[in-house]
């Protein structure tokens, strides 16, 4: 009986890798740094390089609703398809400290690792309290073996307040939201009305935050009050101003296509005075290249991050006293989480004021 306990119990620690048996990825203390890669209205990018992995950036784009994303970017892609076991622990400096589960996330093949909404805002949370969360899984590139991937606290705090500060200029709005848009005017007005003023404000806005817009479509329209000609030119007068609005905004004139239509096409009829107001419309659609927002290791205002030289030494090995963090004593490293990349924040990009919307046509 004694015997079977016995192998039962091997059998069951054999299952369990041992620390030294982990292959582990990490910035050491004097490595790690986090950049601000992307501080737009369209973007907001804060990056970690892992020496001998890849890097995990926190990222928030524009939109209505509140959205973080981490995304570990590893430098061979993902193999396979498997469960992942995300936790916080603190650094060595600090022993005694027990680990924190937050939570479990898949890993697809060929995808970036990726950690979205709440446990995202959870992961920035842990770092800002020092603390490294940790990817846990076994390499398919390394016949199985166990490994943990460091995300480190080193220098996040400031690069963090500066990242917090670039979400409060994201833009509240998509290009899905104003990619087709249509614009009305006014009874008896050339003028827009107040609701369509600001949709054209507002895609001016983004005009001059995305510069992978590739084509704006103008087609103007007119009720059937009045002559067909006279209608035709009012249809191409309001075309040509909303071309110059955008055109003001820093878009190619050329990449800009206008057309007014006058009374042909209606949408309603013009029996109504409902009706009529639909008809007197511009719609606008827009077309884009693929978005290329980001810039992967290079911070905001700063040069390119090329890594470590291969003379540097790197926290891949299989021993869980790794990287030079074990080494310094308590004191100096709990301060160089509060000092290390506290540099001024870049200066964002700056942005003009949207122009005027056109004046009466």
């Amino acid at each position: 009986m004694k015997y079977r306990y016995l192998c039962g119990l091997l059998s069951l620690l054999a299952g369990i890798p041992s620390q030294a048996a982990v292959l582990e990825y990490g910035a050491s203390l004097d490595q790690s740094s986090w950049r601000l890669t992307g501080d737009t209205p369209l973007e907001c990018r804060l990056e970690h390089f892992i020496p001998g992995y890849g890097s995990g950036s926190f990222i928030s784009r524009a939109g209505k609703q509140i959205n973080l994303d981490f995304e570990l970017r590893p430098l061979r892609p993902n193999a396979k398809v498997q469960t992942v076991t995300l936790r916080s622990s603190s650094p060595h400096w600090r022993p005694g400290v027990p680990d924190t589960g937050l939570g479990t996330i898949r890993f697809y093949k060929q995808f970036d690792g990726l950690v979205e909404g709440r446990t995202a805002w959870t992961m920035a949370g842990e770092l800002e309290q020092g603390r490294f969360p940790e990817f846990v899984f076994r390499d398919w590139y390394h016949s199985g073996k166990a490994v943990q991937v460091s995300v480190s606290a080193v220098g996040f705090y400031p690069r963090y307040q500066s990242f917090l500060m670039c979400l409060q200029s994201l833009l509240p709005y998509t290009f899905e939201d104003i990619a087709f848009t249509a614009l009305n005017y006014e009874k008896n007005s050339d003028q827009l009305t107040p609701y369509s003023r600001r949709r054209l404000e507002m895609i001016g806005e983004y005009l001059k935050a995305d510069p992978a817009i590739d084509m704006l479509v103008i087609n103007a329209y007119t009720d059937s009050y009045g002559g067909r000609w006279p209608n035709l030119k009012l249809s191409e007068k309001r075309a040509k101003v909303i071309k110059e609005y955008f055109a003001a905004q820093g878009i190619d004139p050329k990449r800009i296509e206008v057309q007014g239509h006058g009374e042909k096409q209606h949408i309603a009829s013009n029996e109504s005075e409902s009706g009529r107001a639909q008809n007197r419309r511009v719609i606008i659609s827009m077309s884009r290249f693929l978005p290329q927002y980001e810039t992967r290791g290079q911070e905001v205002g700063g040069a390119i991050d090329q890594g470590e030289s291969a003379n540097s030494p790197t926290k891949a090995s299989e021993s869980s006293d790794t990287g030079s963090a074990a080494e310094v004593p308590a004191a100096g490293a709990a301060a160089a989480i509060s000092a290390s990349g506290a540099a001024n924040k870049p200066a964002p990009a700056i942005t003009n004021k949207p122009a005027s919307p056109p004046p009466k046509a």
